[in-house]
């Protein structure tokens, strides 16, 4: 599998809530690097972060569009979340299903054919005003 098609994989297997299938793809001790938050290291962590925000909220990624180094061992994707907002998350505004529309990118580290690391950007400040905070 190509760079670009694992991350393919990795967003299909999100967008079809697959958590089993998008977990799959990760490395063991996958670095995640959380927008504007802290660093997780490990698959576990990944898998926790994931129920958390599956609690939390509901999205879909659309326009996404996936680019890799040439060596294929890092990659970079930019795309637009549709989400709604379920339940309230700490520090952040109340939920009362707020939808949402917001351009994000992510970007990787590819080892073994595993995603090994992925660090996420969206607009936290157009995220908050979108859900009335």
């Amino acid at each position: 599998m190509t760079a670009v098609e694992l991350i393919q994989s990795y967003y299909a297997a999100f967008n079809a809530a697959d958590m089993e299938a998008f977990l799959a793809l990760l490395d063991d001790e996958v670095v995640h690097d959380i927008n504007q938050g802290q660093r997780q290291v490990g698959k576990v962590a990944f898998a926790d972060f994931m129920v958390h925000m599956n609690r939390c909220y509901r999205e879909q990624l659309t326009d996404i569009v996936v680019m890799a180094s040439a060596d294929g061992q890092r990659a970079a994707a930019e795309f637009v979340v549709h989400g709604e907002y379920l339940a309230s998350d700490e520090g952040l505004p109340a939920a009362s299903g707020q939808r949402y529309v917001l351009p994000a990118g992510a970007f990787f580290e590819i080892r073994a054919n595993k995603v090994a690391r992925v660090t996420n950007y969206y607009n936290l400040n157009d995220w908050t005003a979108q859900v009335g905070g």
